[in-house]
């Protein structure tokens, strides 16, 4: 171990201690979103822009393949985004997340145009993909840790969304259920890959930031969805309005 760097177990503990602080389960909406504090339109509105998330994690996914060398590598990450894209047509997280937009009462094709996206959104989502098709490997790969974190607030949102919402049923629920199961196996990997490749100290900071900015992407799209449809309600030009797209 190089001056300076942090052992093994020290350095996950430091990567854990950044969800801990930062990731976007704190954040105000979705404190809201759980405890059912949201109108049927602000629900759209957060289904419609999690959408554009969910379209570019297997573009992301793709861009980051396509540098790898290691075969292993590639054959392994190559599930997240048979994940979302499916193994056929059908299947796949993406088209679970249509699911739920028409249980919200949302045209599928409107909410997959991605027409109606905050521009925040729009900003945030697109330079995570820059950042993973353009950094090294390892920030890369860094980035993808907030997977740690997900199985909890999944657990809080199935819970939150069955007590407090007439949408939400097995069907319309379908994505986070096997985001239990997907998240955890994908993240073991992404971690153990990241624990035995940042070794120095230069490398274990630059994992740090990378899972620092992805917490700030996640972060960044609440608050443009929150500033738009919640508090003040101040929907920038573009942006859907409640009334559009709908069934």
């Amino acid at each position: 171990m190089s001056d300076g760097a942090q052992s093994r177990e020290d350095f996950e503990a430091r990567l854990r201690q950044i969800g801990a602080e930062r990731y976007h389960d704190k954040h105000p909406f979705h404190h809201l979103l759980h405890s059912g504090g949201c109108t049927p339109d602000q629900v759209r509105a957060w289904v419609i822009n999690r959408y554009y998330y969910q379209s570019r994690i297997p573009m992301k996914d793709a861009a980051f393949l396509s540098r790898v060398e290691d075969s292993n590598l590639r054959r392994i990450w190559r599930s997240r985004i048979e994940d979302h894209d499916g193994t056929e047509e059908g299947t796949g997280g993406i088209v679970r997340w249509l699911k739920l937009a028409e249980g919200v009462g949302l045209d599928p094709d409107y909410v997959s145009s991605a027409r109606g996206v905050l521009p925040a959104t729009r900003f945030a989502v697109d330079a995570y993909v820059r950042y993973v098709r353009e950094q090294p490997l390892l920030p890369a790969v860094a980035s993808s840790l907030t997977e740690l974190f997900a199985p909890g607030i999944h657990k809080n949102r199935i819970a939150g969304l069955l007590e407090h919402y007439d949408f939400a049923n097995p069907t319309t629920m379908s994505y986070f259920q096997h985001r239990l199961t997907e998240a955890p196996k994908d993240v073991a990997f992404g971690l153990a890959w990241v624990l035995d490749h940042a070794v120095e100290k230069r490398d274990q900071d630059a994992a740090a930031a990378a899972l620092t900015f992805k917490t700030e992407v996640l972060w960044a799209q609440l608050d443009a969805l929150h500033s738009a449809y919640v508090d003040p309600g101040r929907i920038p030009p573009g942006a859907w309005q409640p009334g559009e797209g709908l069934l």
